[in-house]
């Protein structure tokens, strides 16, 4: 019995291919992918660029789940003007950051839970595939988790966006570590680290799912995307692959688990 994991950069549901934004395009995208369990990074909530949607909700409803939406950033990100650190709010309000959307009958109803981390300091030089390289603030960022019905039992799946500076991301990394420890194994980290695979490892080292590029998405060159797992039994077979997603910059990583 198959039990499929997927982590996704949305960039928002901008095509890079056009720099438009198209939610209904990123949904058929994320729909096909035919994941149990989908952690998604760059999500909008209620923005304009987006056309003031719930992305999360709208993903969620595509593939008959139900997602946890967690705001990092309230504002459009790298905006000169209106952005807030959302460390200590919610609210409903137009923001951007991380979901999980687990597909309803593997919903245990036992809530998510969620770690914030604050911003680190400075402006940071990322590459941006449709404009090149340029200077933005960091973020603050956040890890949601919820425990998930398996054929094999109850598994802990956590998703994050960890910062562009790799040792802001890898102390952010750490702090996920201490977090997992609450919660029951086995356990699968899925989402956009920012870290290559042996430094990703060497801070948390679980055993990795995926192996592949993943960045930028055209002609990926560095596996930025991870699927991480601890705990998982010998017994349970172990498939990952990474694969296009639409428009986005970033390649999706899905792990197929055989009980």
């Amino acid at each position: 019995m198959r039990f499929r994991l997927a982590s996704v950069n949305a960039a928002s549901g901008r095509d890079l291919r056009t720099g438009r934004y198209d939610t209904a395009a990123l949904a058929d995208a994320v729909a096909a992918l035919d994941a149990d369990v989908v952690a998604v990074q760059e999500v909008d909530h209620l923005l304009s660029r987006s056309g003031r949607l719930d992305q999360t909700a709208f993903l969620a409803s595509r593939i008959g789940g139900r997602g946890h939406f967690v705001a990092t950033v309230h504002g459009t990100p790298g905006a000169a003007q209106g952005v807030r650190d959302a460390h200590f709010t919610l609210g409903d309000e137009p923001s951007y950051g991380i979901a999980l959307i687990v597909r309803g009958s593997h919903d245990q109803g036992l809530g998510f839970r969620e770690l914030r981390m604050p911003a680190g300091r400075g402006r940071l030089p990322v590459l941006d595939p449709a404009t090149g390289p340029r200077l933005i603030p960091d973020e603050p960022r956040a890890v949601v988790g919820c425990v998930v019905h398996t054929p094999g039992g109850p598994m802990s799946v956590l998703g994050t966006h960890l910062s562009f500076t790799p040792w802001q991301a890898g102390r952010q990394l750490r702090s996920i570590l201490g977090f997992a420890r609450t919660l029951p194994r086995p356990a699968v980290l899925l989402g956009d680290l920012n870290l290559p695979p042996a430094v990703a490892r060497r801070v948390l080292p679980w055993r990795s799912l995926v192996s592949g590029p993943t960045f930028p998405s055209p002609a990926p060159r560095v596996q930025l995307d991870h699927a991480l797992a601890d705990g998982l039994p010998s017994t349970v077979g172990v498939s990952g692959r990474v694969e296009l997603l639409g428009g986005s910059d970033h390649r999706a990583v899905v792990v197929d688990l055989e009980f």
